[in-house]
C-alpha cells in the first residue's frame, strides 16, 4: 500500500470553519508561494504585486493578464492554501455581467480558489451575481487602495460618521453572499465591531486583532520592501539587509577573483 498522501488544499469552506484565525499572505511568484503555503491558511496573489513587484505608484495600472500570470505561477508553488486572486481596477466595475467574464477566466486559467474584490453597498449586487454562478468572493472594505484617489491617499479609514457607511458596507457584502471579507486600513473599534456583527470570515490588514484572520504583504513583513512600511506592519524579518549584504560579498568575490573558485568550475583542480 502507498504511504504517498495527498495534500488537501484549503477550501472556501474550511477556511470557514477553522478553529484558529485565518492565516493569509500575498504571494506573487512561485517561489514565494513555495515558502508561504506551508504555513498558511490563504495565499491572496494581490493587485498590490503592481507596486511591490513593478514598482508602480498604485494599483491602478496593473491588468488581468498580470494578474492571471501570477495567479498561476501561485497556484503552481502552492498545495495547501487556498488561493485568491484579486480583480484589478476596472475589470469589475462595469456591470455584474462583466465581472463574471473577468471572474471565470482568472478561475479557469489559474486554477484558483476564489477571486476578491474591492467595494461595499454598491458592489453588493455584483457580488450576489458571482456568488450565484459558482463563484467564491473576498470582500474588500474599509480602506480600498483602487480608491485611493477618492479616499484622499492612503488613510485609516473609519472615524465619526464614515464608521456607519464602513459598517453599512460590511453587511452589505455578507448579505450579498461573500464568504470573506478583507478590512484594510479601519479603526480598531470599528473592526472589533465588524467582526462581531458578521457571521463571515473577517480578515484585518490594518484592522483588528480580533478579526478572524490576518494578512500582511509578504514582502512588507520580510522587511524586502523598504519603500514604505505602513504602520500595521510589523516586520518579522529584515531580509532586505541580508540580501544588501549577500551581494556586496558577491561583488567582492567577483571584484577580487576568488569567485568562481575550483568549487564552483568543472575541470579545475580542485585546491588542496
Amino acid at each position: 500500500m502507498s504511504k504517498h498522501q495527498t495534500v488537501r488544499r484549503y477550501t472556501p469552506r474550511s477556511l470557514a470553519v477553522l478553529d484558529t484565525p485565518v492565516v493569509a499572505l500575498t504571494a506573487y511568484t512561485t517561489p514565494m508561494a513555495r515558502l508561504l503555503d506551508p504555513h498558511c491558511d490563504l495565499l491572496l496573489v494581490g493587485d498590490s504585486l503592481g507596486m511591490v513587484v513593478y514598482g508602480m505608484d498604485s494599483t491602478l495600472a496593473v491588468s488581468v493578464e498580470m494578474m492571471i500570470a501570477h495567479g498561476q505561477a501561485v497556484v503552481r508553488g502552492s498545495q495547501k492554501a487556498c488561493v485568491a486572486v484579486d480583480m484589478p481596477f476596472g475589470s469589475y466595475q462595469e456591470s455584474p455581467q462583466q465581472a463574471f467574464r473577468v471572474a471565470a477566466d482568472i478561475m479557469a486559467r489559474t486554477g484558483a480558489g476564489c477571486i476578491k474584490l474591492e467595494g461595499g453597498q454598491e458592489m453588493a449586487p455584483t457580488i450576489e451575481f458571482l456568488v450565484q454562478r459558482g463563484i467564491p468572493v473576498i470582500g474588500h472594505i474599509g480602506l480600498k487602495p483602487q480608491a485611493v484617489h477618492a479616499h484622499g491617499g492612503f488613510r485609516t479609514v473609519g472615524r465619526g460618521s464614515e464608521a456607519e457607511q464602513v459598517m453599512a458596507d460590511a453587511l452589505a457584502v455578507e448579505k450579498a453572499g461573500a464568504f470573506a471579507v478583507v478590512i484594510e486600513s479601519t479603526m480598531e473599534p470599528l473592526s472589533r465591531a465588524i467582526t462581531e456583527a458578521l457571521g463571515i470570515l473577517t480578515i484585518g490588514i490594518g484592522a483588528s486583532p480580533q478579526c478572524d484572520g490576518q494578512i500582511l504583504v509578504a514582502e512588507d513583513m520580510l522587511g524586502l520592501f523598504p519603500d514604505f512600511t505602513p504602520r500595521f506592519v510589523r516586520k518579522f524579518a529584515n531580509l532586505g539587509q541580508e540580501v544588501d549584504r549577500a551581494v556586496a560579498d558577491y561583488a567582492h568575490a567577483v571584484r577580487t577573483r576568488t569567485f568562481p573558485g575550483p568549487a564552483e568550475c568543472v575541470g579545475m583542480p580542485k585546491a588542496d
